[in-house]
């Protein structure tokens, strides 16, 4: 993983659900992409073809993530969160519509004095997001 030196990243730790993760988050927002994805492979800790490493970017916010190899007795929790400012209303739409279903709305869309429109959900994977207006 290049030009990972000397920059702080968001780190999410899937169990099988990295690369499909990104690909829904990099397909939601304007902005984004997936930057490079490192895989298992035979006879290494993780599951073949599962990501060992992976970083992708939302409006240029780098993210990392990963697929554990250790089984785990935590997940996600909505104590930390993605803020991410739409610029348009179109985007923030959709990014909720989206990263809401299967998931969990903690804050449906609306204006909450803060911000003209602002909305909280949990995705699917457990991730939660705070998703603001420009």
């Amino acid at each position: 993983m290049e030009n990972l030196k000397h920059k702080v990243h968001p780190f999410l730790m899937f169990e099988g659900k990295a690369e499909e993760a990104m690909n829904l988050y990099t397909s939601v927002f304007d902005d984004a992409e997936i930057i490079s994805i490192r895989r298992y492979a035979a006879n290494e800790p993780g599951e073949e073809g599962t990501v060992m490493q992976a970083v992708f970017s939302i409006k240029g916010q780098e993210i990392m993530c990963s697929d554990s190899n250790v089984k785990h007795n935590f997940t996600f929790t909505p104590s930390i969160s993605l803020f991410v400012t739409c610029d348009t209303e179109e985007e923030l739409d959709h990014a909720f519509e989206a990263l809401s279903q299967e998931g969990q709305v903690y804050m449906p869309l609306d204006n909450y004095g803060f911000s003209k429109k602002f909305g909280w959900v949990g995705d699917l994977y457990g991730v939660t997001w705070q998703l603001n207006l420009a």
